[in-house]
């Protein structure tokens, strides 16, 4: 490696807006694989293990991604403990799926990935992140996921998880109404959806637009945005988004089985404290969601 104050762009991996850069160092890339959708790789980096891209954007590091799945997952799973069929639309790497695969209450997974190499990279150069893709469980289509659910029967789920890249290419169609106005048609009354709902100071004008959709469909009072703290995404704070369709609010849940559960799993971010704590937003955020 060259002296870590020269800049060498074969280094480095850079996650940009036109406005912001996250840089990564990298060792060396172990994947790489042009798709009909995107460009997909994996890299071994200098001190967060293992990371996979999309198109250059970061999805991933084996170092931290528990914080963002553990969040995905968790907070609705342990707000209802009733849920028993899921669908995951994305989530190639695998690591929705095994957190959900901790709750032995469920009954199904069907998870949609529009990419099958994401899912076969994952598998290969990811396989900690991975490693519940052949889970008894889970029932895994490679096929666009908005058709999929438009195509859905009603009232099919308990729980859905849009665990999306950023609104470019294939996953452009999961930020808009019409795709969540079917979301909503799929969800069983007193399901819920968690939403992977961008950055509010990387991704502003997303973040924005996806939570005002978000509200159109599922009514103020039932959409809840939540903050993850994730070093590899650029900012490194990250939002999600649960919505309910006439279910539970998310700080209704039991703290005694959040502690229970995160202590049985050893998860390394989601605890009960903090699953209350994520819904506590800076005025600044609040702001930007009530314009």
């Amino acid at each position: 490696m060259n002296n870590p104050l020269e800049f060498n762009p074969d280094e480095w991996v850079i996650d940009s807006n036109d406005r912001t850069a996250l840089s990564i160092r990298i060792k060396e890339r172990l994947f790489y694989e042009k798709s009909p959708y995107q460009t997909v790789e994996v890299f071994e980096t200098c001190d967060r293990g293992k990371m996979l891209t999309i198109d250059r954007m970061v999805m991933c590091t084996e170092a931290d991604e528990a914080s963002y799945h553990e969040m995905l997952v968790h907070v609705p799973m342990l707000t209802n403990s009733s849920i028993k069929d899921v669908l995951v639309i994305g989530g190639g790497d695998g690591g929705t799926v095994r957190e959900l695969a901790r709750h032995e209450n469920l009954k199904t997974i069907t998870m949609v990935e529009i990419d099958e190499v994401v899912v076969r990279g994952s598998k290969q150069f990811l396989p900690d992140i991975a490693s519940a893709l052949d889970h008894p469980k889970l029932k895994l289509l490679i096929e666009d996921g908005i058709k999929f659910v438009k195509e859905a029967a009603d009232s099919s789920y308990d729980l859905i998880i849009i665990d999306s890249s950023d609104p470019v290419g294939p996953s452009e169609g999961l930020f808009t109404k019409s795709f969540y106005q079917d979301v909503y048609r799929c969800l069983r009354p007193g399901g819920l959806v968690t939403v992977q709902s961008e950055s509010p100071c990387f991704n502003p004008k997303a973040f924005v637009e996806l939570n005002h959709c978000l509200c159109q469909v599922f009514d103020n009072d039932k959409v809840h945005c939540y903050l993850v703290f994730i070093p590899m995404y650029p900012s490194g704070m990250w939002s999600l988004t649960y919505c309910s369709k006439q279910g539970l609010h998310p700080l209704s849940f039991k703290r005694d089985r959040a502690t229970q559960f995160a202590q049985k799993y050893n998860l390394s971010y989601y605890n009960a404290d903090v699953h209350q704590s994520a819904f506590a937003l800076p005025t600044y955020i609040k702001n930007m969601i009530a314009q």
